[in-house]
C-alpha cells in the first residue's frame, strides 16, 4: 500500500506541474506559492476537521523549521518548472535522494569517521554519478540561456532533502500527516504572502486564473500522499518510487508542451535516477537509522 500512495503522490505533483506551466505565464513564482498555501490550508483543514485531526500540536518548532525550508525549494522548484521542460525540473528537484546520500557521507566525515567513510565508497560513487547527470542535464540549457533556471532547480532538490528528513523525523514522533500537511500549507501562504508584498502582484486574468485551484489542491494530495507513504515507515520500494514523477513529467512535457530535450539531457536523467536509487539501497544497507527521501 506504501508503493501506490508514492506512485499517486508522483502522478499529483507531476499534474501540479503543468498547471504550474500554464499559470506562470500570467503569475510569479511567489504569487504561485502564496496562492498554492491558501488553497492547501483551506483544504487541509477540511480534512482535518473531517478526520477530527486536533491541529494544536506539541512541536511547533519542528514544523515551523520544515516550513521554512519546504518553502524555500517550493518557490526554486516553481521557478524552475515555468522555466524549463517539465522532466529537466522534475529531475532536478528529485536530486534529493543524491543530496540525502551527500549528507550522510559528508556527516560521517565532520564527525571525523574515517574509516567508516572509507567503507561509504560506493554512496560516494553514486554522489559523483549523480552530479554528473546534472552536468549533462545542464549542458542543454547553457545553448538556451537557461542555466540560471537550471541551477535554481539543482538548489530546490537540496532543500527538498533537507525538508524531506524532517518529514519523516515528524513522522516518527507520531503527527498526523494531515496536520504536518496543514502546517507546511500555513508557511507556503505566509511567505508567499510576505514576498508578494515586495514583488507586487499581477492583475487576475479570466479563466487562466482558474489554474490557481488546482496546483492548491493537487499540491496538497499529493503532500498528503507521500507524507503518508513515508510515515508509516519509509521503505526502499517506496523511496525508488517516487522517480515515477520523471516519467509522469516527461510524458506532460513531450504531449502538452512539445519539450524537445536532446540525448545528452535524456542520459543525464537516467544517470540521476540510478545513482538516487544506488544511493537510497546502499543507504538502507549501510546506514539503516538514516531517513529516506521523499517527494
Amino acid at each position: 500500500m506504501q508503493a501506490s500512495w508514492m506512485i499517486l503522490a508522483s502522478l499529483f505533483f507531476a499534474t501540479m506541474s503543468v498547471c504550474i506551466k500554464y499559470a506562470s505565464a500570467h503569475f510569479g513564482t511567489f504569487e504561485l506559492v502564496f496562492y498554492r498555501g491558501v488553497i492547501g490550508m483551506v483544504f487541509m483543514a477540511a480534512i482535518c476537521r473531517a478526520q477530527r485531526v486536533p491541529l494544536g500540536t506539541s512541536i511547533p518548532m519542528m514544523h515551523i523549521w520544515r516550513s521554512v525550508i519546504g518553502v524555500a525549494s517550493l518557490s526554486a522548484w516553481f521557478y524552475a518548472i515555468a522555466h524549463l521542460p517539465l522532466a529537466t525540473a522534475m529531475t532536478l528537484n528529485y536530486m534529493s535522494g543524491v543530496w540525502v546520500a551527500a549528507f550522510l557521507v559528508g556527516g560521517t566525515l565532520v564527525m571525523g569517521r574515517l574509516q567508516d567513510a572509507t567503507r561509504q565508497g560506493p554512496i560516494v560513487l553514486t554522489v559523483i554519478a549523480g552530479f554528473s547527470g546534472v552536468v549533462m542535464i545542464l549542458r542543454p540549457t547553457l545553448a538556451q540561456n537557461q542555466l540560471f533556471a537550471g541551477v535554481i532547480g539543482l538548489l530546490s532538490g537540496l532543500g527538498a532533502a533537507l525538508a524531506y528528513m524532517q518529514v519523516a523525523a515528524l513522522g516518527r514522533l507520531g503527527e498526523p500527516e494531515t496536520r504536518t500537511v496543514f502546517y507546511f500549507s500555513i508557511g507556503t501562504s505566509v511567505v508567499g504572502g510576505v514576498a508578494m508584498g515586495v514583488t507586487g502582484a499581477s492583475d487576475w486574468v479570466w479563466p487562466q486564473a482558474l489554474w490557481l485551484l488546482p496546483i492548491g489542491v493537487l499540491a496538497a494530495l499529493g503532500q498528503l500522499c507521500m507524507t503518508r507513504a513515508y510515515s508509516s515507515g519509509a521503505t526502499l520500494v517506496v523511496a525508488n518510487l517516487q522517480y515515477s514523477g520523471i516519467v509522469f513529467a516527461a510524458l506532460y512535457g513531450a504531449l502538452l508542451f512539445g519539450d524537445q530535450i536532446p540525448p545528452i539531457g535524456w542520459a543525464g536523467m537516467a544517470l540521476i535516477i540510478a545513482s538516487g536509487i544506488a544511493a537510497t539501497a546502499l543507504r538502507n544497507r549501510t546506514l539503516p537509522s538514516a531517513p529516506a527521501e521523499e517527494h
